[in-house]
Order: structure tokens, then C-alpha cells, then sequence
């Protein structure tokens, strides 16, 4: 099946790199470095044992920025290399590692630039993080005995019945992987019925609990708000002022915005002092949303181009966040928090970061991608669910109308948030248990 898998893979690489060119049209960074996408590269001549692990994009990178840290702390005799497939995902490695780490883009899976990336890099072991998983990748590894390691796994039911319909494809590459650290033991129990071997598979928790704010991120955050809600900090707060309440927008897709947009307006019309942070999941969608804001009528300024303010514009509504790799900031500086991919079909996305920050949580009804941490912060209290835009203005308004509501969420936030760490350690022993067989 992985033949026919290959074969039509290379008869579709026309329409592949037509749609990079597409992609390359907002995003003029995917036309760059395409030669990675082929194994196409130089070859690492540090000399050094490798590590290769695949992040995929920007919220698998945030993910696993703590695991990164701790394997240039516990294996400094090794080299690590970090792939991703996005642009975004390369620019925030980058960003958060510079060279610490190395960086290309994972080649796309096909036979003859899988075995060039493996033969060029030689890597001890790959670690591939939640579900990026490829047939002709993790046969090339099982090939060459590189063990594989499937990190703070997850698989949606969703996505376990679309594995099912290929199942002659699929079972082997789940049956190659060496080890898979499921987020919950739902997950653990889909990957084994879609073909991981159970001896090679164990409840690790998510990784993304295992996130640490430090001091230098909080004293960043602390500016940050004390510029938003009306003062500085060279001038301090503006005396006698209200305080604004600010709401992030986190992660937002196409369809959302408009009906965030319209219970924000909602919102103002009972607290004019209330403040939209509205930040978009990609950002080709920049210029679009940016767009939106304006046609609603809404006086909007943009991260991007008030950096070097020492304050908020009195007058400004809405804050576009048109920046990258920001956002775990921008939750230390606000009152509450929206997890975008929620109120479309898309699964949802982290809420822990804002969960960390003690923010009260809220979402639309997809969450299928945070199943497990949706029910936790929903159980404890933490996060609500609505449906519309009247739904989300009346939580909002709810928050502001009423701190004791606010404070109870917020309570229960950190407490789910600090009572689930650990994930990482346990990672951190496998990983260490197969390196120590080479």
C-alpha cells in the first residue's frame, strides 16, 4: 500500500508545489528554502551525535519549547535538529533558540528525499510531536533502526476513523513507532486500535501543562499591561482612570472573527471601557481581519505599529496582534481570554497557556484537538462554552459586571494548569531509554 501511497504522492507533486506557490502569494516565505522540502541541504558537519526532532509548526513549537530546553541541558554532547513545515514555525524557532539549535524543513514524504534527510543527518532517534505522523518517514527510520518516539500524542476520534478508512497504510506506520506518549488515556487507546503496538505505548499527560513562566516573560507582560490599560511604566497608571478590561482573542480562523467582532460591539454598547485583543491564527489573515475591524466600525490599532508607544490611544477599540510568537505575552496582559478554532469546525486550540496566566477561559463548542484539558478546565470551573455571538458577549459581560465570577474562574485556571505537570519528565525518561540502546 506505501508503493501506491509513494507513487501517487510523485504524480501530485505538480499540484503540491502549485499550491506552495499559491501558499507563497500571502505568505511570500514558503517560496524560500524550498529546496529543504527535497532533502536538499548541506549536510550538519558538526560531528556530533544528532537529535532530530519535528515540531511542524508554531503551536507544536510553543509546545515544545520546554523539551527543547531540556535536551540542550541533559544531552550537550549531542546536536539537535528541529523541523518544522511552516514558515512560522521556523521564524519563532529561531526566535526562541537561534542557533542553539539546528533548523530545515521537513522534505515532503516521499522515498528518495526521506532517505536523503535521514542519510544526510543520521540521526540517534526522531521525535515527532502530537500526531505528525508519515508513512514513508517512520518506514525509512524502522529501515535504518533509528527509533521513533511519537511525543505527547493525540488522536482525535475524528481522526482515528479517517486512519481507519487506509488502515493498510496507516497500521504499519503506527506499528513502526518505538514508543508513543499519549496525552490521555483515550488517546493511548485509539492509537493502539489504529495499529500501535500496546507494550509501546503509555499515558505521558500533555506537555503543554509542563509550561513554566519566567520571571523575565512575566515583568514583559506586566509592561505590556499597564500600556494597555491607560498608563506606563514610566508614567504609571493614569490617575483617577477606569481600568480598562481587556479580552485576548487567541488563534482565530476565518469566520470567527466576524462573530467575536459583533459580541465585542455588543459588549461596548453596556462598558465602553472594555478592550478587544484580536489575534489571528495565520498571518496571511493579517490584512483581512485588519479589514473586518474597520468595516464594523471599530477604531483599531496595530501591534505591530505601537511597539514603541508608551501607552494605549485612548480612542483604540481593538488591538490587532499582528505579531509573531507574542501570544503567551499578550495573555499575561489581559482580563480574559477566547480560544479561536472553536466556534468553526476546526478542534479548538491550546487554552493552557491562558490557563497558566489564572485567565478565565472561554470557547465555542469545537475543542475535539483539547478534548482532555477542555474537560478539565470545564469541570473545574474554569471555562464556558458558548455557541453565538449574543452567548459570548452576555459571558463577557458577566465577567466585568461581576469580579467575584472572574476571580473564582481565574482560581480554578492555575489550579488545573499547576496540578498537571509532569508530562515531560516522563518523556524526557523515554527518550533517555532509547538512546541509551544505541
Amino acid at each position: 500500500m506505501r508503493f501506491f501511497y509513494s507513487l501517487i504522492f510523485y504524480l501530485a507533486l505538480p499540484l503540491v508545489l502549485l499550491r506552495l506557490l499559491w501558499r507563497a502569494i500571502k505568505a511570500p516565505a514558503y517560496a524560500k528554502r524550498w529546496q529543504e522540502r527535497f532533502a536538499l541541504f548541506p549536510k550538519p558537519d558538526d560531528g556530533r551525535p544528532l537529535i532530530c526532532l519535528h515540531s511542524v509548526s508554531v503551536g507544536e513549537t510553543i509546545a515544545a519549547s520546554p523539551l527543547i530546553k531540556r535536551l540542550l541541558q541533559d544531552y550537550p554532547e549531542h546536536q539537535l535538529m528541529v523541523t518544522t513545515t511552516t514558515p512560522t514555525g521556523s521564524a519563532l524557532l529561531q526566535e526562541r533558540f537561534g542557533d542553539q539549535v539546528l533548523h530545515v524543513y521537513l522534505p515532503y514524504d516521499l522515498p528518495d528525499a526521506m532517505a536523503r534527510f535521514l542519510g544526510k543527518l543520521n540521526p540517534e532517534i526522531l521525535l515527532i510531536m502530537e500526531t505528525e505522523l508519515w508513512p514513508n518517514l517512520l518506514a525509512a527510520c524502522q529501515q535504518r533502526g533509528i527509533p521513533s518516539l511519537l511525543l505527547n500524542g493525540r488522536l482525535s476520534e475524528r481522526s482515528a476513523r479517517g486512519y481507519q478508512r487506509v488502515s493498510a497504510l496507516s497500521q504499519p506506520m503506527f506499528a513502526a513507532l518505538d514508543g508513543v506518549y499519549a496525552q490521555t488515556s483515550a488517546d493511548q487507546e485509539r492509537f493502539i486500535a489504529s495499529g500501535a503496538k500496546a507494550e509501546h505505548c503509555e499515558v505521558s499527560g500533555n506537555i503543554k501543562f509542563d509550561l513554566q513562566l519566567s520571571e523575565e516573560l512575566r515583568a514583559q507582560a506586566a509592561v505590556l499591561r499597564k500600556q494597555w490599560q491607560g498608563g506606563s511604566e514610566e508614567l504609571g497608571d493614569v490617575e483617577g482612570a477606569e481600568k480598562r478590561f481587556i479580552i485576548a482573542a487567541a488563534s482565530t480562523h476565518p469566520g470567527e472573527d466576524e462573530i467575536i467582532l459583533q459580541a465585542f460591539q455588543q459588549l461596548l454598547a453596556k462598558k465602553p471601557n472594555a478592550r478587544l485583543l484580536l489575534v489571528p491564527r495565520h498571518p496571511e489573515r493579517f490584512k483581512d481581519v485588519a479589514r473586518l475591524i474597520e468595516a464594523s466600525n471599530l477604531s483599531m490599532q496595530r501591534r505591530s505599529e505601537s511597539r514603541s508607544l508608551k501607552a494605549l490611544a485612548e480612542d483604540c477599540q481593538v488591538i490587532l496582534g499582528d505579531t509573531m510568537g507574542e501570544m503567551l505575552c499578550f495573555f499575561g496582559a489581559v482580563d480574559a481570554a477566547f480560544i479561536g478554532g472553536s466556534l468553526v469546525d476546526r478542534g479548538g486550540h491550546n487554552m493552557i497557556e491562558a490557563a497558566a496566566w489564572g485567565l478565565p477561559i472561554v470557547t465555542g463548542k469545537s475543542c475535539f484537538n483539547f478534548a482532555e484539558a477542555n474537560a478539565l478546565l470545564q469541570n473545574a470551573g474554569a471555562l464556558r462554552q458558548v455557541s453565538n455571538a449574543n452567548e459570548l458577549a452576555a459571558h463577557w459581560l458577566e465577567l466585568i459586571s461581576n469580579p467575584e465570577v472572574a476571580r473564582s474562574m481565574s482560581d480554578s485556571a492555575l489550579s488545573v494548569a499547576e496540578g498537571n505537570r509532569g508530562a515531560l519528565d516522563k518523556m524526557m525518561m523515554g527518550i533517555a531509554a532509547h538512546l541509551n540502546k544505541r
